[in-house]
């Protein structure tokens, strides 16, 4: 599978899970709790997809490292830095709930993972089959 395709389909995974534990949420649970499933979603979506780019643009097409390590490094801090922000802003003004924040924040865990899954059970039916 080339990087591309997994990164589309990565993306994709976030927002349907982050479409889902939204949705459960807003039926299950209350307001606060729903704003930050939703925000955090957000904020990791965000923050993954920048890493995305920053990574991509580091390496060259011929797979090799054509950026500045220093660069990479103080972008990674400074991106980091300002979700911390955002994260004690959101909970500090009572906006969300910490734990639908912390919820929602994980969506792109739950992406990996269950693209991880996929893919092992993809290739173990090919290999029966």
């Amino acid at each position: 599978m080339d990087w591309t395709r997994a990164f589309r389909i990565l993306k994709m995974l976030n927002w349907m899970i982050l479409f889902i534990l939204g949705s459960a949420s807003f039926i299950f649970m209350g307001n606060a709790f729903t704003t930050g499933v939703i925000l955090g979603g957000f904020l990791i979506i965000a923050n993954f997809n920048i890493l995305q780019r920053t990574i991509t643009k580091a390496f060259m097409a011929d797979g090799f490292f054509g950026a500045n390590k220093g660069a990479i490094v103080g972008k990674y801090y400074l991106r980091l830095a300002a979700l911390g922000l955002l994260i004690y802003l959101l909970i500090r003004q009572g906006w969300v709930h910490p734990v639908g924040l912390a919820v929602g924040l994980s969506v792109v865990v739950f992406s990996i993972v269950t693209f991880g899954v996929h893919l092992v059970f993809s290739k173990s039916s090919r290999e029966v089959a």
